[in-house]
């Protein structure tokens, strides 16, 4: 599973979806404002697993974009704490991170 080849959009996708979860790198106001810690590096690492994963599962031969998008909450999830301004706000990691992946397409 480790040899299934990633195409470089789905890489591209990975990282902009972890790097934009990540609060205090400009990339994403909100992101900023309702996130207190968001993930690490191995985050990434996990995500591409996941998906090459998951398109073995599916019997393809290399993920796609969607993959990424449809992995994007359980993978990140855990990896990441709200902002008092988030829970104040009503904001929950769910909806974060599914506008997050959603920009990501």
């Amino acid at each position: 599973m480790r040899q299934i080849p990633v195409p470089d959009k789905v890489v591209d996708a990975i990282l902009k979806l972890v790097r934009s979860a990540r609060p205090g790198t400009g990339a994403n106001t909100e992101t900023d404002k309702f996130v207190a810690w968001g993930p690490g590096p191995r985050a990434s690492q996990a995500l591409m697993l996941a998906v090459r994963a998951k398109a073995l599962i599916d019997g393809r031969l290399a993920p796609s974009v969607d993959d990424v998008i449809s992995l994007a909450e359980p993978i990140l999830k855990h990896r990441m704490a709200l902002s008092f301004a988030a829970r104040a706000e009503g904001e929950d990691l769910t909806h974060i991170i599914a506008r997050l992946a959603a920009a990501v397409e």
